[in-house]
């Protein structure tokens, strides 16, 4: 029977690329994300070139509801999910610019309390099963400090230690996690966060495709790395290196 991949933030960059992927290894797809009409765009993209079965569910995961109306929606169609990518995300407001609390505290259900709440859904099951992969998408913002929103790159560093630590946790099941840290990747996440003029002032030698970043994260999470640092000029750059990213069996 075919496996099953659950991907959030499926309508638009890395998603679509991790949905391309793991649909050419033969995974089923459940894509998540806001836009119905662009999931419904990827979906149809998706079955005509790799005809697997893939189903859409659109949901707001800045919503505290959204990750349990998703695991519902899962067990009333009896989908086992036994891949996880957690790569739903947004460039935030600033924390000491943005007055207002509401928009702050949307940006930290979407990036920080989303990822762990479909972990506690899906993991248990895929432990029970003894398989199951969980790709969490942080960032190589979350492994070195710098003047910005405040709140991005903290949020991608919650995210690397998360998956640290279930790993950690899961140690000697054949359920693996994973926190994917990709630097500056070729996607639309730019464009929509208003972030072209930064782009373009930019070297190319920092940037990476995104089939690039999609495949590393992919086979880290195979072989069991907790921590993959995606693109060599990052794992150079990269100031933590840490024994628990090594393989582990």
């Amino acid at each position: 029977m075919p496996r099953t991949a659950l991907i959030t933030g499926a309508s638009a960059g890395l998603g679509v690329e991790f949905a391309r992927q793991l649909a050419a290894r033969g995974f089923g797809l459940l894509l998540v994300a806001r836009r119905q009409d662009k999931l419904e765009e990827v979906a149809k993209s998706i079955r005509e070139n790799h005809g697997v079965d893939v189903t859409v569910f659109p949901a707001d995961l800045s919503r505290r509801d959204a990750p349990r109306e998703i695991f519902d929606f899962c067990q009333d169609r009896g989908l086992e999910i036994d891949y996880l990518v957690n790569n739903a995300g947004s460039a935030g407001p600033s924390l000491l610019e943005e007055p207002d609390w509401a928009p702050q505290a949307a940006f930290l259900e979407l990036m920080m309390i989303s990822a762990p709440h479909l972990c506690h859904y899906f993991i248990p099951p895929m432990k029970a099963r003894n398989f199951g992969r969980v790709v969490n998408v942080a960032s190589f913002a979350g492994r070195i400090a710098r003047p910005a929103g405040g709140h991005y790159g903290p949020s991608k560093a919650y995210l690397v230690a998360l998956s640290e630590e279930l790993a950690l946790m899961l140690r000697g099941t054949n359920v693996h996690v994973s926190a994917l840290c990709p630097g500056f990747t070729h996607t639309d996440f730019h464009a929509v966060a208003g972030l072209e003029e930064m782009k373009s002032a930019l070297p190319g030698l920092v940037w990476y495709s995104a089939e690039t970043v999609v495949r590393e994260g992919l086979e880290a999470v195979e072989k069991n790395k907790p921590i993959m640092v995606s693109g060599r000029i990052y794992r150079w750059l990269d100031p933590w290196p840490s024994p628990s990213s090594s393989v582990r069996s």
